[in-house]
């Protein structure tokens, strides 16, 4: 292990330690598990690193494309935040329990402020059975052929949600692969009328037990009709037939999403923050 400002590098002799301490928190932790379940500790293969704090891992942190605290008291997050200054700032956001990422922020604001938002109240939410409304049967898994007539409504999606067009910087390429890459996996699903999608939803992250479900949209054209409640609920049944629990997040300002998720049976079990850069 390499020490470096009170928080070390793990890798993969740490494994199983790091695999206890996610099944311990097994839907706050559902976007690191599946990466690790996936590729293990080793950096390159993972796509990030897991720091950890303490003798026992008492604190945890990923850091990739986001940087997630999993877990810790104060002293571990000022530790990850020691290391993620001198790494320098290379994600897009800060996400994970609110307790954590809230002071993990409050950490590195001197140095990496202005954030481009904070959204510092976001339900985490979890549906371990069946929907309590009956599914969309129109709901169905996105072909990879139908990767051009999907693509608009997951720019779309992105775009409302994040406030920044994902097809910037590259054309849309790297967010085009994302998207297909998730259409491969069976973890994009769709309703299309006349050929154009009217709802849509993600699996974005899946670990052994959870399902976090993303990317929830509906045509504007068709909002207010109830597509976004059964569609959900369409996912949350595949994923139940997947043996795993449905989970999602959701901004605390959206109170229009946060019925849906009530109506289809979702419940509260812990609080989410993102920072946005």
């Amino acid at each position: 292990m390499l020490r470096v400002a009170g928080a070390r590098l793990l890798d993969d002799r740490d494994r199983g330690g790091v695999r206890a301490a996610l099944d311990a928190d097994p839907v706050a932790a559902c976007m690191v598990a599946a990466r690790v379940e996936a590729a293990g500790l080793d950096p390159w293969r993972l796509g990030g690193e897991v720091w950890a704090s303490g003798s026992r891992l008492e604190g945890l942190c990923f850091s990739g494309a986001n940087l997630v605290p999993l877990r810790g008291e104060r002293p571990a997050i000022r530790a990850f935040a020691d290391r993620a200054r001198r790494h320098g700032r290379s994600c897009s956001s800060l996400v994970g329990r609110a307790e954590l990422v809230l002071p993990l922020w409050e950490e590195l604001a001197p140095s990496w402020a202005p954030a481009r938002e904070v959204r510092a109240d976001q339900p985490l939410m979890v549906l371990a059975g069946p929907p309590t409304i009956a599914p969309d049967p129109l709901v169905r898994p996105v072909r990879l052929e139908e990767l051009d007539r999907y693509l608009p409504a997951a720019i779309a999606m992105f775009t409302e949600e994040v406030g920044v067009d994902p097809r910037a910087g590259d054309g849309g390429a790297g967010y085009r692969a994302r998207v297909a890459e998730l259409i491969s996996a069976g973890r994009a699903f769709a309703r299309f009328e006349d050929g154009e999608v009217v709802f849509k939803a993600e699996i974005g992250a899946m670990s052994a037990r959870v399902g976090q479900i993303q990317g929830v949209w509906v045509n504007p054209s068709r909002r207010g009709r109830g597509l976004g409640a059964i569609g959900t609920a369409a996912v949350v049944e595949r994923l139940g037939g997947m043996g795993r629990i449905a989970s999602l997040y959701v901004n605390g300002f959206n109170t229009a999403a946060r019925r849906t998720y009530d109506r289809i049976g979702f419940t509260q079990v812990a609080s989410f923050a993102t920072i946005l850069f």
